[in-house]
């Protein structure tokens, strides 16, 4: 059988070694990590560990790290500790987690190359309304880095509160909670090539912590009931630690030859060109569906996904792609986006597929 040339590590990463082998070690350790006997003492030490490795490597103290099911969990749980008596606000090209946990927030409008636009945000704040505010690092669609530290800065400005979802940008570009000033940030494990299932919401010292989202018997120092998975925490450190040493710039040059190839076959970049992760790219084909290119390209064994493509498995037109203004190429665009163990071969394979499908749909 033909081998799948796996280029959506945006949906999910492929699960690195060392978190494997960090998971099934972790599974070997019998105890609930807050029972006080022996097992129990193990099991927990396993999960501080984690928890050490995982809130340094992101910038964080490791008493303000909040084990989740994941980055959704994360997420939403901002929303609901940070948020309460605040007004919302989310930028334009938020992840449906923050669409759905923030209903009915303020808007906050990004530009033509997907980039928020801080004046219209300062606008919002100068009212001195209480806040939250709500802006991802880097979007899962296009790969846009959003400039999120002068957007803490005028959070800090007006007496507002950020939180930033970082579940894409993590692994994919340097990520620290204290050097953004942000209030809090989102991470997952599976984003970084860890195991699926687990999570973090980080919170800086000064994050205005009101009330836990999921209660229970203490666990998380009071801020997220339930008896964490220790075998998938001791995952997402593993992976957390090796993705620091990805090689960047090598995965960039991948995508931009997977680039090169399909513009010359008709295809239009979405999102700043400069500002955006090393491992993504958006690709538009005027006149064909992305639901139907995401099929073409599943054929010759290359997996990518529409660039609305979510848990579901629908494909819809794509809302960030919308709030960039682009037209009918938002329902016609693919995310191509490299894991961290794509080859040349696999990006040779994109590059002949994608001229076949692109010469038959633009037929």
């Amino acid at each position: 059988m033909t081998a799948v040339h796996y280029l959506d590590a945006n949906a999910t990463q492929p699960l690195r070694p060392a978190a494997r082998d960090a998971v099934l070690a972790a599974f070997a350790v019998t105890g609930n990590p807050s029972s006080v006997h022996a097992a129990g003492r193990a099991a927990r030490r396993v999960m501080e560990d984690a928890r050490e490795v995982i809130a340094g490597g992101f910038g964080a103290r490791a008493q303000d790290l909040i084990f989740t099911s994941g980055g959704t969990e994360a997420d939403a749980l901002a929303v609901h500790a940070l948020g309460q008596g605040r007004r919302l606000i989310v930028s334009a090209i938020e992840h449906d987690a923050i669409r759905s946990a923030a209903a009915g927030a303020a808007i906050v409008p990004v530009d033509r190359h997907g980039v928020v636009d801080l004046e219209a945000l300062g606008t919002l704040l100068s009212d001195g309304v209480p806040s939250l505010v709500c802006l991802m690092l880097a979007n899962n669609e296009t790969g846009v880095i959003q400039p999120v530290d002068q957007a803490a800065a005028l959070c800090r400005q007006h007496g507002a509160v950020l939180h930033v979802d970082a579940v894409q940008a993590a692994g994919r570009m340097p990520v620290r909670l204290d050097r953004l000033n942000a209030h809090s940030l989102a991470i997952s494990s599976h984003k970084l090539g860890g195991p699926a299932g687990v999570g973090a919401l980080l919170l800086a010292p000064d994050a205005p912590f009101a009330a836990a989202l999921i209660g229970g018997g203490g666990q998380e120092r009071g801020r997220r009931g339930g008896t964490p998975t220790v075998a998938l925490v001791a995952g997402f450190a593993a992976a957390a630690r090796e993705s620091a040493t990805d090689d960047l710039r090598a995965v960039a040059a991948l995508r931009d030859a997977a680039e090169r190839a399909a513009v010359a076959n008709g295809a239009v970049i979405c999102g700043d060109p400069e500002l955006r992760l090393a491992n993504t790219t958006c690709l538009a084909l005027p006149g064909a569906a992305a639901g139907i290119q995401v099929i073409a390209l599943d054929l010759e064994k290359i997996a990518v996904s529409a660039g609305a493509a979510c848990s579901s498995g629908k494909v819809q037109t794509s809302h960030v792609l919308k709030a960039m203004g682009m037209g009918a190429l938002a329902g016609e665009a693919i995310r191509v986006s490299l894991p961290w163990n794509v080859t040349t071969g696999d990006i040779e394979a994109f590059a002949a597929a994608y001229e076949r499908v692109a010469a038959r749909l633009r037929k």
